[in-house]
């Protein structure tokens, strides 16, 4: 199998084998063995579920400190439409972002501006007859894994057009080349991420998505920087010309904005990965054959509702949307439909190889043998009760069978099983007692 990276990551020392994780994870990744938990990484879809969750705080995202760009001569920043959620209304966007760059970057760009690039696009995109319906957005990393993982039939579904943030970084490698002030080596571009699955597809150097024209050297999470960018705000200089996005680019920050560039279209957009999985099962069983674009998203709200920013994603939903709105009055759309057209036709917005399903780790790697452990799960799996309550250590009783085929765990790992066995060898006891000791009155009381 391929080796999968991800960011998502267990503190040993920090976690208790609560199950909490192991309850919420959307594609059953997470067991509880000896006291710990323990990740699936054939499973896991750097969700951030987990992190989320945890009460402990054991359950981490792997992303770069802000020290990393100090290896690279020339380094921009590319700021996520969440960023701007974060903070209160009383602060410009421009002293956001030029507070961003006081933290020592040569250049800040809004993802914002590629996302209003992949919108515009999304028209020509949803026309093309290489998609079933409906087309589903590819916007979401963790949503696309989680197709990936559980719903493999939708695959072909799935948008190709790269993401706002790797679209964003090829136009600025694009740009800088073009100048020809420094070699694409030497320039160092960083994303400012809401979340655990956007770091992994950076760090992530077999992702499909990407080239060399595309590389993101490194993901800083908000709230590493957040307290940072707030010292700076309104005690560094003002960079006039910084921001230059639309309102509608700097909505895809919410659920439904990507959606909303597709009008007079039957669209349906989702936010939280339980909701995101409840309609991706209706659309895999032809439920909902009239819509014909799906924006889902991980998040609750969208990426306003990651698991590395730092504010409340409703007041974060509602600072962006007081922007938006204030945004509408003076913003104008920076770009032509020709300069999206062009850029549509160039191909560059286009990732290259299929999305094709994730497979899971094989029973064993003799068919025959195969089968026969399925035959055994089938049949341990009807033993068991049916409760799903996670008290084993694995996620459900299926999951608790193909576990002990496996050789990962124990029937009586399960407490109902446990009980029973108890109970059947007090009986035993009782009646080996009674054999060597007749009385009236059994020697162990019988529960």
């Amino acid at each position: 199998m391929e080796k999968l990276l991800h960011s998502v990551y267990l503190d040993d020392e920090k976690c208790l084998g609560c199950t909490t994780c192991l309850r919420s994870c959307p594609t059953g990744a997470i067991r509880v063995r000896g006291g710990k938990a323990i990740i699936n990484e054939s499973k896991c879809i750097d969700c951030g579920e987990c992190i989320r969750i945890c009460p402990h705080h054991a359950k981490l995202a792997k992303t770069d400190p802000l020290s990393k760009k100090d290896n690279y001569s020339y380094t921009v920043a590319l700021v996520a439409p969440a960023i701007i959620g974060q903070f209160k209304p009383k602060y410009s966007i421009t002293q956001i972002l030029s507070a961003i760059k006081a933290l020592g970057f040569d250049e800040v760009v809004e993802v914002a501006y590629g996302a209003e690039v992949v919108g515009q696009a999304l028209k020509y995109e949803y026309h093309a007859k290489r998609y079933p319906r409906p087309l589903i957005s590819s916007a979401c990393p963790a949503v696309v894994k989680l197709i990936q993982v559980r719903f493999p039939e939708l695959t072909d579904n799935i948008c190709r057009l790269k993401s706002p943030m790797a679209m964003t970084a090829r136009l600025v490698r694009k740009r800088i080349r073009d100048e020809g002030k420094y070699k694409n080596s030497d320039v160092g571009v960083f994303f400012i991420t809401p979340c655990a699955a956007k770091a992994t597809m950076v760090n992530n150097p077999a992702s499909s998505e990407y080239d060399k024209y595309d590389l993101i050297d490194g993901a800083i999470a908000i709230k590493d920087i957040y307290s940072d960018i707030l010292s700076h705000i309104g005690n560094c200089p003002i960079q006039e010309g910084i921001h230059n996005t639309t309102p509608e680019s700097c909505s895809w920050a919410l659920s439904g904005g990507e959606s909303d560039y597709l009008k007079n279209k039957n669209v349906l957009h989702v936010d939280g990965i339980q909701n995101v999985i409840s309609v991706l099962e209706e659309i895999e069983c032809g439920k909902l054959d009239t819509i014909e674009f799906f924006e889902g998203l991980a998040c609750i709200g969208g990426c306003v509702g990651g698991c590395l920013t730092v504010e409340n994603n409703y007041v974060a939903k509602m600072y962006i949307q007081d922007r938006a709105n204030k945004m509408k009055q003076t913003s104008i759309i920076h770009m032509s439909d020709d300069y999206v057209k062009n850029v549509y036709n160039s191909g560059m917005m286009h990732i290259k190889e299929r999305i094709l399903p994730r497979s899971p780790e094989p029973l064993d790697q003799d068919i025959n043998k195969a089968i026969e452990k399925m035959k055994q799960i089938e049949i341990l799996e009807a033993k068991l009760p049916g409760l799903d309550c996670g008290s084993c250590g694995s996620p459900g009783c299926r999951a608790l069978a193909e576990d002990i085929v496996a050789g990962k765990a124990n029937e009586i790992d399960c407490v109902f099983v446990l009980k029973d066995r108890v109970r059947d060898l007090s009986v035993l006891t009782n009646e080996l007692l009674q054999v060597e000791h007749p009385t009236d009155k059994p020697l162990i009381k019988k529960e």
